[in-house]
């Protein structure tokens, strides 16, 4: 059978090599595969682990307070925790130069969703309507990966914009914050669905809810943020371990692949690669490859192989990210009421708001907060520090935010290219610039968040919504287009490429829309839709 030679490790690369393996095929990983810390008392609550650690100033900020949030921080609400900032280091050769783009990258074993929150929210065929395949096409394979993964979900409200498939688990436990905002739904249902085209209903998040094959339910231990303890989130590196499990996988980590080398009948050779730190070079040579690296690596790596190939530069039009805008609430009712940290950490409900020809489906995900670090909260409170903790204390239990995601599109103003920094390093170059009419389709949208906030009685203060940076959803998408006209630096229906024709993509270059949804269930299934009707 052919050797595959799949770059990166991230969710729809190991889904993909999982799939491919289990036909008997021979498959080559190549990764940088930063490693995971090992994880510390994995039985402990938040609570037990604040307690029970050596040094927990050090687990929680970090060695160098690198997971405080300073003041003036372009308003962000939290940081990444220290024992995740493996997921995003970079090799030294991985430099770009971004402009209205904040890019975020993972060279670490299993990829971005290491860190991800777990949504997994399938795609209708509205949000298909620009992909050359509908849901009908796409269902077996989140069927499929629900099963590999675990999702949890129930066919509630939200079923109108996710599609009910088969494998769903039954919902994790609410927190007392969360049980009470979907009562009230209930009691507001008509006035929210009529009058806003707001609905509420569970989140479907990648956590189980019960034990399943060697991950167990979720325990409750309230550490999410700081990364599952016990395996019930899923993360991509569980599937990695399982290809490992297959005499027919190779995993090479500690490499960076810098281009593709073309033979004649345009065709991929080898992959060349080096260390991830620099050092002599290397070919791997295979049958088929797959780039599975995330949207701006995967480019890079295609922009760089035409380069080589050919001598020209290029730019790859059309990238796309979700815009994220951050509504911090009170619900009013929960004032001086004591917080549960034990207790699922994530969003637990989910909102989809039907704009109509506004902004299109505007999709959110409402967090209670729990046992986020606290200080980026006080500090953006408009009194002084002590008044600033004692209406925190007061408030904790109420408090919450909802994370509003808009779609995106491609546009020509969009692109990545390969260039020079000031300094004179090779880089990629990103530039991005948002849709005309951002600004008024976020402020209608907010008035909807806020009512319906409201009519759940909850109070959202004023001028503290933040809108966050392009980038900062690393829901990136749409360099290399699927395409049925077989253009110039596009992907064919099975994401191979019009220009090499053993080469495929399985991330997000290939996806010719961005729905506001998460993007890595459906990334995944892609996957598994990709080597279904290839292989």
């Amino acid at each position: 059978m052919d050797r595959i030679v799949i770059v990166g490790s991230g969710a729809s690369g190991v889904h993909f090599a999982l799939s491919v393996l289990q036909k008997g095929y021979d498959v080559v990983m190549l990764d940088v595969g930063r490693v995971k810390p090992p994880v510390l008392n994995p039985r402990d609550t938040f609570v037990e682990l604040k307690h029970s650690l050596e040094d927990p100033v050090r687990y929680f900020l970090g060695e160098d307070y690198e997971a405080v949030v300073y003041p003036g921080s372009a308003g962000e609400y939290y940081g990444f925790p220290p024992n995740k900032s493996y997921v995003f280091a970079r090799p030294r050769a991985f430099v770009t130069d971004a402009k209205g783009f904040e890019p975020l990258s993972s060279f670490a074993q299993g990829g971005l969703a290491e860190a991800w929150t777990g949504g997994a929210y399938p795609l209708n065929d509205a949000d298909l309507a620009e992909f050359p395949f509908s849901f009908r096409d796409l269902e077996p394979h989140y069927v499929e990966v629900a099963r590999r993964i675990g999702v949890t979900g129930a066919a509630d409200d939200l079923a109108r914009f996710f599609p009910v498939h088969a494998g769903l688990m039954e919902p994790l436990r609410l927190d007392r914050h969360s049980a009470l905002l979907l009562e009230r739904y209930g009691r507001r249902r008509r006035d929210l669905n009529e009058d806003l085209g707001c609905y509420l209903g569970r989140s479907r998040v990648a956590t189980l809810s019960s034990d399943r094959d060697d991950r167990p339910g979720c325990s409750y231990l309230g550490r999410c943020l700081w990364g599952c303890p016990t395996g019930s989130l899923y993360t991509p590196l569980a599937t990695l371990n399982q290809c490992h499990q297959y005499p027919n996988f190779t995993y090479r980590s500690n490499v960076y692949v810098r281009h593709l080398r073309i033979a004649q009948g345009r065709r991929v050779a080898s992959a060349v690669i080096t260390r991830h730190n620099g050092g002599e070079t290397e070919e791997v040579t295979g049958d088929r490859f797959v780039l599975a690296a995330g949207t701006l690596s995967s480019s890079r790596i295609y922009m760089r192989t035409h380069q080589q190939e050919t001598g020209e530069t290029i730019r790859l039009r059309g990238l796309m990210d979700n815009r994220q805008v951050l509504v911090p609430f009170l619900n009013l009712a929960l004032v001086g009421r004591p917080y549960d940290p034990d207790s699922y950490q994530y969003h637990q409900i989910a909102v989809g708001i039907d704009t109509a020809d506004l902004a299109g489906y505007v999709h959110g995900q409402i967090t209670t907060l729990k046992t986020a670090l606290i200080h980026p909260i006080v500090q953006n409170l408009p009194v002084d520090l002590r008044t600033a903790l004692a209406l925190f204390r007061s408030a904790r239990a109420g408090l919450g935010v909802v994370n509003v995601n808009f779609r995106d599109t491609r546009r020509q103003e969009n692109f990545v290219t390969l260039g020079q920094t000031p300094g004179g390093e090779s880089a990629l170059l990103i530039h991005y610039a948002p849709p005309a009419g951002e600004a008024r389709a976020i402020a209608q949208v907010l008035k909807i968040v806020n009512s319906a906030l409201r009519r759940l009685g909850c109070h959202v203060p004023p001028g503290l919504s933040h809108v966050r940076p392009m980038g900062a959803s690393v829901h990136y998408a749409g360099t290399i287009p699927m395409s049925t006209t077989g253009d110039p630096h596009t992907a064919l229906t099975d994401c191979r490429s019009a220009q090499y024709s053993n080469l495929q993509f399985v991330d997000g270059t290939t996806f010719p829309a961005l729905p506001a949804k998460n993007l890595t269930f459906s990334l995944m299934a892609n996957a598994l839709r990709v080597a279904a009707c290839s292989f």
